[in-house]
């Protein structure tokens, strides 16, 4: 098949920048070329990147794009101007995979490809106006019912393909971890990190010894962070613990973040964007190392996340969030026969994930489109 990818107007594929959408798209293009299939990846420019290139059997082309702005009006005014720069690049193909905003209403001739929209946030609306899409696929079941409801007549038009693990870790066995528990991804209020910092000071002010929060990702606004605001609310919060708390920054090497999912001893997760998340990565990243995750009990961890068998959840509605991931943190290191089982069980979970098995499902899906 020959088959487009149309990325998003505010980050670089190679994920140079980090993002987890950009991370997954690049991956399964070059699966996709890998089994034989012709891909085009279309994404923003970057002075560190060519504007056009071939990597690992994918065609890129990159038009000018932009950084994120603050204001999202801004944004949505942005990404309509990258995405008529895109319609104008677009080849003849099979298929046409987007995951921007407003492509699936500009959508070029069907020869350009069966139009695949890939949801990968909660629907504000939009979903309603994209009847032109052969499929509206999505990661969840918390999205895909979301999709459902905004757009019923579109429903038959719904699939779920979950998120996948790009690399699975060896079995976790025995093997000795720092006591650490670790957070990845944007520093933003709706990841919750403040109240993980919050927790830490809670348990530190409770007695626990030997253990440490390491902080990876970008508070950054052009990078998806809360900005330098919320960073320094972060660090205000850390005051008189900064000995213990470990802020890394972005990571953007997969491989390094590898290693710090292998040295952890728990990842922990604590978003409250009940209307934002889609499928977080970054735990089910954790888990294919072995790092046992704890995450809010939003509906979208509940398609892999088994509490008190591969992972726990906290009540994020609780009247003092804080305390309740406190507690949920302290139930964790009071059991570790409990907690080696549990990062056993987390292991076997992600091989479910792996990429070879999510893109049999995409270019199944793809095959079957192209078919009718």
């Amino acid at each position: 098949m020959r088959i487009t990818i149309v990325q998003g107007a505010f980050m670089p594929v190679p994920p140079i920048l980090g993002t987890s959408v950009e991370k997954i798209w690049f991956a399964l293009g070059k699966e996709f070329a890998r089994r034989g299939h012709a891909v085009t990846h279309i994404s923003r420019t970057h002075a560190a990147l060519k504007q056009t290139e071939c990597v690992e059997g994918v065609n890129h082309i990159r038009i000018p794009g932009f950084d994120v702005p603050r204001s999202l009006v801004r944004l949505k005014w942005r990404d309509l101007r990258y995405s008529r720069r895109a319609v104008k690049v677009i080849p003849e193909a099979d298929i046409l995979v987007t995951n921007t905003f407003w492509l699936p209403l500009l959508a070029p001739a069907t020869s350009k490809g069966k139009l695949y929209v890939h949801v990968a946030r909660y629907p504000r609306g939009q979903m309603r106006f994209y009847f032109k899409a052969a499929r509206l696929q999505t990661v969840s079941t918390v999205i895909k019912n979301a999709i459902c409801r905004e757009a019923p007549q579109l429903a038959s038009r719904v699939k779920l393909i979950p998120n996948f693990v790009s690399s699975l870790g060896q079995s976790p066995g025995r093997q000795k971890r720092e006591r650490c528990f670790l957070y990845v991804g944007r520093l933003h209020p709706e990841k919750g990190v403040h109240l993980l910092v919050e927790a830490f000071r809670n348990l530190l002010a409770a007695g626990l010894r030997d253990w440490r929060l390491r902080l990876v990702g970008p508070w950054e606004v052009a990078l998806g962070g809360g900005g330098e605001d919320y960073f320094r609310l972060l660090r205000m919060k850390s005051t008189g613990i900064e000995k213990f708390v470990d802020w890394v920054g972005p990571v953007f090497d997969s491989e390094q973040l590898s290693a710090h999912y292998r040295q952890s001893s728990v990842f922990v997760y604590p978003s409250l964007a009940g209307r934002g998340e889609a499928s977080p990565l970054a735990p089910l990243e954790a888990m294919a190392e072995g790092c046992p995750t704890v995450v809010s009990s939003l509906e979208c961890f509940r398609d892999y996340i088994q509490p008190g068998l591969n992972g726990w959840t906290f009540d994020e509605n609780s009247r003092d969030k804080a305390a309740a991931l406190a507690a949920t943190l302290q139930g964790v290191l009071d059991n570790e026969s409990v907690l080696t089982k549990v990062r056993d069980d987390a292991f076997r979970t992600a091989q479910r994930y792996a990429l070879p098995n999510i893109a049999d499902l995409y270019l199944n899906d793809f095959q079957e489109l192209v078919a009718s």
